[in-house]
């Protein structure tokens, strides 16, 4: 009798532990930069995992368990992230979101050959095709060729160019030389091509050589020093249409730029920042449903948290598939083979390896001053919603 009752308070108490197991949510991890030069960045996508869980768990979890995403702080530095990184492939994990930073991203890819998955935040990167490395977002070209045709189709076919001298500057001055030269391009020029250093407190000069080149429309570009180029502009009474990088599609960059935003400025941006232009379908659907995500927690979602979404979505799918023991090679084949509608566009790892995006998904968007938000100005692809 005493050991009928120890026997079965025994399975009394283990099945207790299984259910109190299955209770607990699962950990998917990140390494993202919540302290340090970029923590207005890692903050963000720290804030849209937990909006993504808290979807996620909304609608019954993954295989009827919560999930959670664990962070990381790196500080925004890439030693840091390395430390992190071989510590969290020691304990085995299949998969890790992030970190922000092409720097950082590029020292943590030598850590994945051969897993886990990691998916990196930074658009910069060109992590090798059938790795475990994968980037979120599209590349500086496929924002600047729909830039560039939004730009001819409106008839602005002297471009004025200003940027940094930095590494941002470079990959610009690089691919404005790539986009120019597409056949399409042949009548647009470059009528004035201008550098400065993000330190500078002044563009004066380069600026006053703008204003006399004849240009029609102004590229100021640049990431760190964007406010000097755009107050430098409004100096020398440049009123032209100026484009801007995606990097400040942020409503704290539009309140701080307000006193110098051109009348006309625009951003080659996503579906997310047009979501009245878009035509019905699965692109539509996705944005709705991450718009009403954000809003449900009282957000108002920018570029600071739209680069976390579709990845963290597309690895919870990959458990959903294959249950939490999948292995990074599963998780790594699950995104090398997902076509799908994100928030991003039509992404489609098959035809654009470790990225899945190209620049048939930006839109033209610009900031809307009375609205206090970006609204459509093109279709995908770049194309005018008027002429």
């Amino acid at each position: 009798m005493k050991r009928w009752v120890l026997t079965t308070g025994l399975v009394l108490f283990a099945s207790l532990g299984v259910v109190y197991a299955q209770d607990q949510p699962y950990e998917i991890n990140a390494i993202l930069p919540l302290t340090g030069p970029v923590a207005f960045l890692g903050k963000g996508e720290a804030a849209a995992l937990d909006v993504v869980a808290d979807l996620v768990n909304k609608r019954g979890g993954v295989r009827g368990r919560p999930i959670r995403f664990v962070v990381l702080d790196d500080q925004s530095s890439p030693q840091v992230a390395v430390q992190l990184t071989t510590g969290l492939i020691a304990k085995g994990v299949p998969a890790i979101i992030g970190s922000t930073l092409a720097a950082i991203c590029n020292a943590q890819m030598p850590l994945a050959k051969d897993g886990p998955v990691i998916f990196c935040l930074s658009p910069v990167i060109n992590p090798p095709a059938g790795g475990y490395v994968f980037t979120a977002g599209q590349t500086t070209e496929d924002y600047v060729g729909p830039a560039v045709r939004f730009m001819r189709e409106r008839g602005w076919r002297k471009i004025a160019l200003i940027t940094s001298n930095d590494a941002t500057g470079q990959d610009l001055d690089a691919t404005i030389d790539r986009v120019l030269a597409l056949p399409e391009n042949h009548d647009v020029t470059l009528v004035a091509h201008e550098h400065f250093n993000v330190p500078d407190l002044s563009v004066a000069a380069q600026m006053a050589h703008v204003k006399s080149s004849g240009a029609q429309v102004l590229i100021a570009w640049s990431t760190g020093g964007e406010g000097t180029l755009l107050h430098g502009a409004l100096d020398a009474g440049i009123e032209l249409p100026v484009m801007i990088s995606p990097a400040h599609l942020t409503y704290a960059e539009m309140k701080a730029f307000a006193s110098y935003l051109p009348r006309e400025a625009y951003f080659p941006g996503t579906a997310p920042y047009a979501p009245e232009t878009l035509p019905s379908g699965p692109i539509k659907r996705a944005v709705g449903e991450y718009l009403d995500a954000f809003h449900a927690h009282g957000i108002q979602p920018d570029q600071s948290y739209l680069f976390t979404w579709n990845p963290a979505l597309l690895i919870v799918d990959a458990f959903r598939k294959y249950g939490f023991d999948a292995t990074p090679a599963q998780i790594r084949g699950f995104i090398a083979s997902y076509r799908g509608a994100g928030t991003l566009g039509q992404y489609d790892f098959q035809a654009i390896p470790q990225r899945g995006l190209n620049g048939s998904s930006v839109i033209i968007v610009r900031w809307d001053t009375a609205k206090g938000t970006w609204v459509g100005a093109s279709r995908f692809g770049g194309q005018p919603l008027t002429k």
